[in-house]
C-alpha cells in the first residue's frame, strides 16, 4: 500500500466517523463505538499526509502539528471508549468527564486542545499549496476551521459532518492534484 491509497483510506474513515458522530449514520451497535473506532483507524491513516506532501519549512512543522494531533486523538478516542463502557450508568460517566475536566494534564492535551493540532496540522500542510491550488488549500482550512466552530459553538452534528465533508474533500484533491493535471486531453 503506497502513501496516497493511506491518506485516502485515512479520509475516507475519517469522513464515516463524523456521519456517526452526526447521527446521520445511526449507531450500528450497542456494545461497539463504531464512531470513535473509525475515528482513531482515520487520524492514524491521515498521518500518511506527513509523507505526501513535498518537504519544506511549512510541512515540517505542519507534520509535527499533525503528530500531536493524532496522537491526541488517540488519547482522545480511548477516553471515548472508557466512557463507552459504562453503558447506561450515567452517574459514573458524568464522575469520569469531571475528573478529566478537572484534570489539565489531561483535558487540555486530549480533549479541548489537541485534537485540534490534527486538523491544524494538515491546515498548514494545506497552506503551502495556497499560491497554486487556492480552492482546494482554501477547502482544506475553510472545512478545518468550520469543524471545531460547529462542533465547539454550534454543537450541530450536520453542520460538523458537512464541514468535515469539506475538509477531507480539500485534502484528497490535494493529493491527487498532480494525477489530474496529467491526463492528456483527448
Amino acid at each position: 500500500m503506497n502513501t496516497k491509497q493511506c491518506c485516502l483510506i485515512g479520509v475516507v474513515f475519517f469522513l464515516v466517523s463524523y456521519l456517526f458522530f452526526s447521527k446521520l449514520l445511526p449507531s450500528l451497535s450497542d456494545s461497539v463505538d463504531f464512531a470513535h473506532w473509525f475515528n482513531l483507524i482515520g487520524a492514524c491513516f491521515l498521518l500518511s499526509f506527513n509523507d505526501a506532501f513535498p518537504k519544506s519549512k511549512i510541512s515540517a512543522v505542519a507534520s509535527v502539528l499533525t503528530t500531536l494531533g493524532v496522537i491526541a486523538h488517540i488519547g482522545l478516542c480511548t477516553i471515548d471508549f472508557m466512557m463507552s463502557s459504562y453503558g447506561n450508568n450515567e452517574i459514573a460517566k458524568e464522575q469520569l468527564s469531571q475528573h478529566i475536566g478537572n484534570s489539565p494534564l489531561i483535558f487540555y492535551p486530549f480533549v479541548a486542545v489537541g485534537p485540534s493540532l490534527l486538523f491544524l496540522g494538515l491546515a498548514l500542510h494545506a497552506f503551502a499549496f495556497i499560491k497554486t491550488e487556492t480552492v482546494k488549500s482554501l477547502m482544506v482550512i475553510a472545512g478545518s476551521v468550520a469543524v471545531g466552530f460547529s462542533f465547539f459553538v454550534l454543537k450541530n452534528g450536520v453542520w460538523m459532518f458537512l464541514s468535515c465533508l469539506v475538509f477531507v474533500f480539500g485534502l484528497g484533491l490535494l493529493l491527487y492534484k498532480n494525477e489530474t493535471k496529467k491526463v492528456p486531453n483527448e
